[in-house]
């Protein structure tokens, strides 16, 4: 018998970070659910996302050597401009687009508008480097290929009203995961799914969850990935959807 090739990968999971500082450059810019999120930050947020943690963080993956790090939302605070901009130095002390991938959560999308290209800043982090992205919160799935695997960005940040945080992926973007799934696979990659909020209720009030997750289920238990990752929670978990083949794992991390 042929001997089966077996490559190693190790791919390291982070979410929820809020690495960017608030700064209150225009009183219009928090005329609207922004101004909630900046009491909460100065309140309890700046006191437990601290930038020791995140150094300490960062120091931990060169120790760990991973091959590549996936950030599955929430880099910023109350989705700022200014912020999406302040996060990309942060990300170049991870190894840049080259080593890190990501796909936006509820914060970085926080409140309405959200301008067409509002995530412009992090392409380079969301496409391949032959990639066209001129406006990225329209034009998910976001596909990688990092070696072995195929990574797989969705986006369900949508703005929302006071008190909600919740996620959407619509008809549009779910229309084009189906074919970008199957195509995948035919390649013969491991598909990789990066979205923010969970696709299983994963113990969150309805005023938190994913409104089509039922729809992204269906989907991938038809057209298959052979791993799901997620934020949003702010704690660990793994649980499993139907697959066409075998269940699907779905992996979510702790908040930093």
């Amino acid at each position: 018998m042929p001997e089966r090739l077996v490559i190693s990968f190790s791919l390291a999971h982070l979410s929820d970070l809020h690495v960017t500082p608030m700064r209150v450059d225009s009183l219009g810019e928090f005329a609207n659910k922004r101004a909630l999120g900046w009491l909460s930050w100065l309140r309890k947020r700046r006191y437990e996302h601290r930038p020791e943690i995140l150094e300490g963080l960062v120091a931990d993956l060169a120790r760990q050597g991973a091959d590549h790090v996936a950030i599955t939302g929430d880099l910023t605070n109350v989705g700022l401009p200014s912020e999406v901009e302040a996060a990309v130095p942060w990300l170049e002390t991870l190894g840049g687009p080259t080593r890190v991938s990501l796909v936006p959560g509820n914060h970085d999308a926080y409140a309405a508008p959200v301008e067409p290209g509002g995530f412009a800043a992090w392409t380079d982090y969301m496409t391949e480097p032959d990639g066209r992205m001129d406006d990225p919160h329209y034009r998910f799935p976001c596909v990688r290929r990092v070696g072995p695997l195929a990574l797989i960005g969705l986006c369900s940040a949508v703005p929302t009203s006071i008190r909600l945080a919740t996620g959407r992926l619509g008809d549009e973007q779910l229309a084009r995961l189906g074919p970008c799934l199957e195509a995948l696979g035919r390649e013969g990659l491991c598909r990789v799914v990066l979205i923010h909020h969970p696709p299983v209720p994963a113990g969150q009030a309805p005023r938190r969850r994913l409104t089509d997750a039922g729809a992204l289920r269906e989907l991938l238990a038809g057209c298959g990935a052979e791993l799901v990752l997620h934020g949003h929670t702010h704690r660990p978990s793994i649980e499993r959807i139907e697959g066409p083949a075998a269940p699907i794992p779905v992996v979510g991390v702790a908040s930093s």
